[in-house]
């Protein structure tokens, strides 16, 4: 029953370690353009994103329902 405790223990400070030393990472300058690209914003293609609205926004009757409040009728 000891050695459970202790093999517990040392399973939950092995995991705390892994956790605490993968946040220690920094992006090099030349890296960085990586993170630019189109693929890695939330949108991703601004193309197909518009056309993703302006097909939900012709299937609800309605416009602005992407993010900002109010709805088709004008009583905001």
């Amino acid at each position: 029953m000891k050695s459970r405790c202790v093999l517990a223990k040392g399973a939950l400070f092995a995991l705390l370690l892994m956790t605490g030393l993968s946040g220690c990472s920094s992006v090099q300058p030349w890296e960085k353009q990586n993170l630019a690209k189109t693929e890695m914003t939330f949108e991703g293609d601004r193309l197909d994103t518009g056309y993703t609205e302006h097909i939900y926004s012709s299937k609800e009757a309605s416009s602005g329902g992407a993010g900002v409040g109010g709805g088709g009728c004008g009583c905001n």
